[in-house]
């Protein structure tokens, strides 16, 4: 599998954007030294802004809140192109606890599927938020595997409204999708949509990195506790 990273908004995915320009770079330049821990030799960036056409995947990841009745960012996004009979859909599901995921159909969106995966709120990183963060990947790739998906596409989870530290966020995608993807070969791609430049630069530099320890076992760089 090769894992990817886009730099677009997740409009691209919901096919409400168009971007034009693409580049592509190999990374990451420097393998680490334990293999059995790297993310793959043959991972690729790929990263521009207004590029057409908007790629379209199996199913794309909602950043959803535990009711699944939208909200505001991805969320709101998501069901705004996915239209009306979306909201009936996470109706009848009930909600979702923290850490899950569930699956509906994409309605309007290009994507056959939206997985809802609900992050935690970050409350200073010492009240389980790794490990939920990084279940909402896992479980979210787990319905990807169980629906024999192909391609999915995630946001970055938690680091909007949910305040979670864009750089350990994505310390901990990379990581979960590393350890799933190395057992799930089914699955051929994950895109990671990143809403700016800046988002794209924090992902290179989590891919770049020798991965060192369980996604619970992360701790934050940037001063806070």
């Amino acid at each position: 599998m090769r894992l990817r990273s886009l730099v677009a908004t997740l409009a691209l995915c919901l096919g409400i954007a168009s971007p034009t320009t693409w580049a592509q770079e190999a990374i990451p330049e420097d393998p680490p030294t334990d293999t059995s821990n790297a993310v793959q030799a043959d991972t690729t960036v790929e990263f521009g802004t207004d590029v057409d056409p908007a790629p379209i995947v199996d199913a794309v990841v909602n950043a959803a809140n535990t009711t699944l009745l939208g909200g505001g960012g991805v969320d709101g996004a998501i069901h705004y192109a996915a239209g009306p009979a979306l909201m009936e859909a996470c109706r009848a599901i009930g909600g979702c606890p923290t850490g899950e995921a569930r699956i509906t159909p994409g309605f309007n969106l290009p994507a056959r599927w939206i997985i809802h995966a609900v992050g935690p709120v970050w409350k200073g990183g010492d009240r389980g938020e790794p490990r939920l963060l990084a279940a909402c990947y896992e479980n979210s790739l787990l319905l990807a595997k169980n629906h024999k998906l192909r391609t999915v596409a995630f946001p970055a989870i938690s680091t909007g409204a949910y305040a979670y530290p864009p750089a350990l966020a994505a310390g901990i995608a990379i990581d979960s999708i590393r350890r799933f993807v190395a057992a799930a070969s089914e699955l051929e791609q994950v895109l990671l949509c990143c809403y700016s430049g800046e988002d794209v630069a924090t992902y290179k530099r989590a891919l770049r990195m020798e991965v060192g320890g369980a996604p619970g076992d992360r701790k934050p760089t940037d001063g806070s506790k």
